[in-house]
């Protein structure tokens, strides 16, 4: 049996501000076709946890970060044996600053 999918409360607002700009730049049907791929792309951890490159930015902290791609996005999560669970940490647009992928500490 895989591991469940858990959304920070910090994730899921990523996710929803992806929503919402591209709903207000493009069209409700593009923000739910991009949020739901994001969406689609951590259930694949519930039977691959590790399947994610490890995230070099975060490196020195105590959790071991890892993240998978999807278009022009990155799902930064780690492992939680402890809770039994993956937990998404971020979503981050790879077209800003790396070195933003820090902000949530």
């Amino acid at each position: 049996m895989g591991l469940e999918v858990y959304w920070t409360e910090f994730a899921e607002k990523e996710l929803e501000k992806i929503f919402d700009y591209y709903y207000e730049k493009v069209s409700y049907n593009f923000a739910k076709k991009i949020t739901n791929g994001i969406y689609k792309e951590a259930l694949k951890l519930e039977k691959q946890p590790e399947i994610g490159q490890i995230e070099d930015l975060l490196k020195g902290r105590k959790k071991r970060f890892r993240y998978l791609v999807f278009k022009n996005y990155k799902l930064i999560y780690w492992i939680n044996n402890f809770e039994s669970r993956i937990e998404i940490y971020d979503v981050f647009d790879t077209r800003q600053n790396p070195a933003k992928v820090k902000r949530n500490e």
